[in-house]
């Protein structure tokens, strides 16, 4: 069986038990909890589209809205395949969350040099590099590639999302309650923003 399929046998395990506890708790946020808007952008980090968002969006958004206290933006982990899984551990293993943001900013801009191939084992040797240059230490990364618990967590985000809001594609993308159907590009989804301001 390879890793890939282990991966899927692992999801449908887990969908298959009645999670009591919420995943929201570990959901990675940024921005002023009270704020009157909150994105949510339920995400693989192998999908380009989603780098694509991230770089062309988010940015521009943080500086806008997110640093200015009027925006609470949430990065959802929506895992694709186990590179995916792997990356979003290597991202959590930082206790700061600016740190996670910056990491995650790093994973998303260089998708094309670590999401590629089918040996796992060198993804993941690709992914700890960034996480290395974003300061984190390779036996620390290895201790959270380890951590059942750490995978568990974001497959249990992943299913609470797909039960409560029907996930078919990734990115998906929720302005407070309301999905976002428009183009990826900054300007139509500021119009979006500013509707709500």
């Amino acid at each position: 069986m390879t890793e890939i399929n282990k991966f899927f046998y692992k999801v449908l395990f887990f969908i298959l038990l009645t999670f009591s506890v919420s995943a929201e708790d570990k959901i990675l946020k940024i921005g002023n909890s009270d704020a009157k808007i909150t994105v949510k952008v339920f995400s693989s980090l192998t999908c380009p589209h989603c780098a694509s968002f991230h770089k062309n969006i988010f940015e521009n958004l943080k500086k806008e809205y997110i640093d200015e206290g009027l925006i609470r933006f949430e990065h959802h982990s929506f895992p694709l395949d186990l590179a995916a899984l792997n990356a979003e551990i290597i991202l959590r293993c930082h206790t700061s969350n600016n740190k996670k943001f910056q990491l995650l900013g790093e994973i998303y801009k260089k998708q094309n040099q670590w999401a590629v191939g089918s040996d796992i084992n060198i993804i993941n040797e690709s992914i700890k590099k960034i996480g290395l240059d974003s300061g984190l230490e390779n036996n620390k990364m290895d201790d959270c590639l380890k951590n059942e618990t750490a995978q568990d967590q974001i497959l249990n985000e992943r299913i609470e999302a797909q039960k409560q809001y029907k996930i078919q594609s990734t990115p998906t993308i929720y302005i407070n309650k309301k999905q976002y159907k428009g183009k990826h590009k900054y300007d139509p989804f500021k119009k979006a923003i500013e509707k709500l301001l």
